[in-house]
């Protein structure tokens, strides 16, 4: 099986309604699964953080799965070498060996895959790999997406069937993410050309652990900026919340229930001070907030709001310092044992819905191969989101980071 160097993805062309991409694998075990996991998540956030700083130049509303994202490239990073895997392993925070990463995956997969068996949420992650029939891809190679990322790997013949092939593929991402993504690789984007499409989804449905009472919401003014305001629904109730203020800005935590997974609001205190904390939040930050917060009663209000968000990260990740990966300089001869392959197209798509019962969140990515060419004690503190803010969806035990977003207008 194998991969071409032209073609590739075209530009996704519509935002879907609930998807987040992961690309995700089983862990290894022993004694220094905990350090590996460590790791890997501090890797993660500060690549999320790192991607972030790179979109937020963006207009508007944002929301992307930096989990995906990297989990994603970790399995086309298992089969490079060279310069190219050092130019991943960089721009990804990877700070092990290609195998301690795999492993680590897997680690986090696993216990990704343990919230599923509990009740009150739901969170899928799926991972696929559609290799060339009769390209020469190493065993080894395809035993680390078996194993370690859990990997559903297919043979496809996308020189003769390349239509078919990307049905079959956008079919199993509408499946995994309960139909919220229905086209993650659009028509014509596949060709004779193509020798590998990696994919990977995420699902994630929860409800809060206090869910706010429908009856309570109520239109009020939005301060998108300075001199535009819109009317949108604000939830509201008075509950006891992980809080924090501090450098100008509140920091609330509001749990799904089963208290695994939270929704985290970064709220500046000057509504036109948005720039300001994404000039200033970074992990060492992110980390000292998230540990400031205590629990206390706090009166919350919360826009209800949908947001869809789609990028195409070729360029993105290229000015990160990943230039090789998109270029004829490419080696992920640990894939095939050649030097003619490279990434065509990195896509994303992301969506989610936040309202009065909880959350809902998917998103896809997909990587194409092909062959070279403070806290208040009293009063109660009141956190009113009513102008633009930071939000993030994280699984609690490892601090992982699944959704990162910002809400400049809750009615576009």
């Amino acid at each position: 099986m194998g991969i071409k160097r032209k073609g590739g993805m075209k530009k996704i062309k519509n935002g879907m309604r609930v998807g987040l991409a992961l690309l995700l694998g089983i862990a290894s075990a022993g004694a220094a699964e905990t350090n590996a996991m460590k790791s890997l998540v501090a890797g993660n956030t500060a690549f999320a953080l790192d991607l972030y700083g790179q979109l937020k130049a963006t207009e508007g509303n944002l929301f992307f799965s930096p989990y995906s994202v990297s989990t994603c490239l970790a399995m086309a990073h298992a089969g490079a070498r060279g310069e190219t895997e050092k130019q991943m392993a960089q721009v990804l925070h990877f700070g092990m060996s290609p195998g301690e990463v795999d492993s680590a995956f897997g680690g986090l997969q696993k216990d990704l895959n343990a919230i599923q068996k509990k009740k009150g949420v739901e969170l899928d992650v799926a991972n696929g790999l559609w290799a060339q029939a009769g390209h020469s891809f190493l065993p080894a190679f395809l035993d680390v997406a078996r194993q370690q990322y859990e990997g559903r790997v297919s043979q496809a013949d996308f020189k003769t069937k390349a239509e078919p092939v990307r049905r079959e593929i956008n079919g199993w991402v509408s499946k995994q993410t309960k139909g919220k993504i229905q086209e993650i690789i659009p028509a014509g984007s596949l060709d004779a050309n193509t020798r590998l499409v990696l994919v990977n989804a995420i699902y994630f449905k929860g409800r809060w652990t206090t869910p706010f009472r429908t009856n309570s919401t109520a239109v009020s003014p939005f301060h998108v900026n300075g001199n535009t305001q819109v009317q949108a629904p604000l939830m509201n109730m008075t509950a006891e919340f992980n809080y924090a203020e501090a450098e100008g800005l509140q920091v609330l935590e509001l749990p799904y229930v089963g208290d695994e997974l939270s929704m985290v609001v970064l709220l500046p205190r000057d509504p036109q001070g948005l720039k300001a904390v994404e000039g200033r939040v970074s992990p060492q930050k992110l980390e000292e907030w998230l540990t400031a917060a205590r629990s206390q009663k706090v009166k919350v209000f919360l826009p209800k709001f949908k947001l869809e968000a789609k990028f195409d990260l070729n360029d993105t990740l290229a000015a990160m310092g990943m230039r090789n990966p998109f270029s004829a300089q490419a080696d992920f001869s640990g894939m095939d044992g050649q030097r003619d392959l490279y990434i065509s197209a990195v896509v994303h798509k992301a969506f989610v819905e936040v309202n009065e019962e909880g959350t809902e969140a998917a998103a896809a990515t997909g990587t194409t191969m092909a062959l070279t060419s403070a806290m208040r004690p009293a009063p109660i503190p009141i956190f009113r989101a009513d102008h633009p803010f930071i939000f993030l969806i994280r699984e609690k035990a490892s601090g992982s980071i699944l959704f990162l977003g910002r809400l400049m207008n809750p009615t576009k």
